[in-house]
This record gives structure tokens, sequence and C-alpha cells, in this order.
């Protein structure tokens, strides 16, 4: 298979890239050139967001392009417009905030979707630039050709936006943690590499359409997350498990202060935490333990020496240790 990855580079991308490599495909990324590129990937160089920035995709045929793109939708509608021809189908990785909210509980891909997004737009919004991306990429290629990969919560190692990593290094400074009940709430997320191997499988097999990209609710809950992030550290954390009313009580954010944690019976955690992923299932995603995700994130964080990088542009996640403290009665 010829593989083209706009990005390819973080996270997401670079999950994909590094799949494709070890299925032997043939790999080209479009980037703008400030991070390496495995070695045996074609490298083209290019910036979305400037004139003629897609230059160096004048030329060539792949059999599938995977496109992350998370800004306005004008610069997938660019690109898909641009390729359609050449290129076989068309992977865009969305988000199940595409969907109205709040998403009711058990919400499958026929759900109702925002509304007022535009394939050609500028940015406005994070739900409306991914959507209006949706209709830009089924516009060019068509409902039979385009993939659209509506991820959840999405961990491992490279990520980029800091929450489970945030985890991991709060637990590794050790003490009395605030750990968000209750201990047994159930999680949806994806491994990002269990997504970048169901993205390279959904080519293989010729799907189409929306796929809702998360674990089955329950595959992992707050408790044995955090539980993971403990056993891998070896540090001396102790989780004190707090009821969510008192975390709100206090004024602490939910899901950017405690990262990942949404209270029980809201309609954010129907949204984030509740959704039909049979789709999905049915047509080849497999979600690897709890545990290996964390130990992998882990294994990563120390290797590039701790820290974890995050995109720029995005809030920072975390609770303040002043704050943890006075909730934990310290």
């Amino acid at each position: 298979m010829r593989l083209l990855v706009l990005g390819g580079t973080e996270f997401a991308g670079r999950a994909v890239v590094e799949a494709a490599l070890g299925r032997g495909w043939e790999v080209t990324v479009l980037n703008r050139g400030r991070h390496q590129v495995p070695a045996g990937v074609r490298a083209l160089i290019g910036d979305r967001t400037a004139p003629d920035g897609l230059a160096a995709l004048a030329e060539g045929e792949w059999d599938v392009v995977v496109d992350t793109w998370s800004a306005a939708p004008r610069a997938v509608h660019s690109a898909a417009r641009l390729l359609r021809g050449r290129v076989g189908r068309y992977v865009y990785v969305s988000t199940c905030s595409v969907y109205a909210w709040p998403a009711p509980a058990g919400h499958d891909e026929s759900a109702p979707l925002v509304e007022g997004a535009e394939p050609d737009a500028e940015q406005t919004d994070y739900a409306r630039d991914k959507r209006g991306a949706e209709i830009a990429v089924v516009e060019a290629f068509g409902a039979d050709r385009s993939v659209l990969v509506r991820a959840g919560l999405i961990l491992g190692p490279y990520e980029n936006i800091g929450r489970l990593p945030w985890w991991l290094e709060r637990i590794a400074r050790g003490g009395p943690v605030l750990a968000p009940g209750p201990r047994e709430l159930p999680l949806q997320y994806v491994d990002v590499r269990d997504m970048a191997e169901w993205i390279l499988g959904s080519v293989e097999r010729e799907l189409s359409g929306p796929y809702n990209m998360v674990s089955e609710q329950g595959h992992a809950t707050m408790g044995s997350l955090l539980d993971a992030c403990v056993a891998v550290t070896g540090s001396d954390a102790e989780l004190r498990w707090v009821d969510p009313g008192v975390i709100l009580d206090a004024g602490i954010a939910p899901w950017t202060q405690l990262p990942v944690w949404v209270p029980p019976g809201t309609d954010m955690h129907d949204s984030m935490h509740s959704g039909d992923v049979s789709r999905a299932l049915a047509s080849g995603l497999r979600c690897r333990p709890v545990e290996e995700t964390v130990a992998d994130t882990w294994r990563w964080l120390q290797g590039i020496g701790g820290t974890a990088p995050v995109r720029p542009g995005r809030p920072p996640v975390g609770l303040d240790p002043v704050v943890e403290a006075k909730v934990l009665g310290q």
C-alpha cells in the first residue's frame, strides 16, 4: 500500500506512520519539516496554512491519505480537492465532538451533528472545524471512499496534549493524590496505536463512513487507570478517592484540571464516556489493556526526560498542588 500522511510526526499521525512501516507499506508524509521523520519515510515539505502550501503534492498517486488536521477546515477542503483524482481513499481523523451537544448516552454514528459547519471555512471552534473538514472529505471523495474516524479520548505514547502524562508525573511525585471518584467510574478512550492499526485495517478492508473510535464503556475505569499509574511509576503515591460533589464544590474543572475524569450522571460524561462503538468493534477495532497503554506511555516519558511535549496553542491541564492539598485537608 502507498500511504500519504498529512503531518505524520506527532501523536496520531506518528502512530499511523509507524504502524504502516510495520506492515511494509510505502509511506510519504507532508509537513513543515520541523520534526525528523522515521527512516524509510519519504518527506515532502509544505505548509497547509500558506499560499501554495500543497505544491509538493502536485504530482503523485497513493492508495490512501490520512489527515489529522484540527484547525480551519479549508485546509482539508484544499487537500481533498487536490488529491481526489490521485488517491483511492481519504481517512480523516475527526472527533466525537462533531455530535450536537450534549450527545445522549449510547449515541452511535447516526446521532445529530453540530450545525453551522462549512467545508471551506476559516477557523471557528473545534467542533465545527472538525465537522467542516468531514464535509470537505465526503464532498471530494464521496461517501464510498471516505472514512471519518470520530475519536474520543486518545491516550498513549507521544501524547502532546498532556492528559495521561500529567497523571503519571503527578503520581510519580508520590504522597497523597486526589483521585476523582467514583473508583469504578467507567471510561472510554482509545490507545493511539490501536486507532492507527484500525485505520490501516479499514483501508485494507475498503471500509467507508463514520466510526466512533474509542473502547467499549468500562474497558477501563478511573480506578484501573490510576492503579496502573501507581504500579508503573513505583511511587509511594496514596490514592485518596474523593466524591464528585466535593470536587465540583471546590471549583475544580473536570477534564482539564483533572484530566480524563468527568463526573458521572452529567451530559459531559454521557457525551465523552458512553458512546456506542459497536460499529468500530465489528470492523476490527482491538483495544489493548489499560496497563499496557500506561506502561508504554511512562516508558516513553522517561525516555524523553520525564516531561511530555505539549502542542502549541493547547491550554494547560492539571491541578494546582495548593488546590489539591486544600481539598485533601492537608
